[in-house]
């Protein structure tokens, strides 16, 4: 499947519901740490239900200890390319920045342009929920893969 990495995620509710959706599509979770939350804070679990013993979690202390194995995208308001234009493939690493900033410029460009990606919205919108924009980016990366092993 995919690679999730949370960049420094701080609203635990938001990490507890993409810890939902990775036991349910089989991606993997990648935490940057600092998190602005305990792994076992109640309002994670409350979010993630009884969904965190299915879910393949592998935490970091800095971006720098990720050594991705395939392509990386990362999810930017001041990305130029749609994500549904990017060609997901099984084991692609799909990055996310924290609630509050996104993520850091200097770690944007090490990336090349096109994959940085945005979600198309209204032009005075700032930003979506960061659980509903992995679960949106990553639904689309396993349909353009087929939903492969899924029922």
């Amino acid at each position: 499947m995919f690679n999730i990495v949370l960049y420094q995620p701080e609203i635990p509710p938001n990490t507890g519901n993409i810890i939902r959706l990775c036991a349910n599509t089989g991606c993997r979770l990648h935490l940057i740490e600092p998190l602005g939350f305990e792994l076992e804070d109640k309002q994670l679990r409350r979010a993630g239900l009884d969904y965190h013993e299915w879910a393949d979690i592998k935490t970091y202390s800095s971006i720098a200890e990720l050594q991705p194995e395939q392509a990386v995208y990362a999810l930017t308001t001041r990305g130029q390319h749609d994500y549904h234009r990017a060609t997901f493939k099984a084991g692609d690493y799909l990055v996310f920045g924290p609630e509050t900033r996104g993520l850091p410029q200097d770690y944007l460009n090490t990336l090349q342009a096109e994959n940085r990606l945005r979600l198309p919205m209204l032009a005075h919108s700032r930003s979506l929920n960061l659980s509903n924009t992995v679960a949106i980016v990553t639904y689309e990366a396993l349909r353009q893969n087929q939903f492969n092993g899924f029922k």
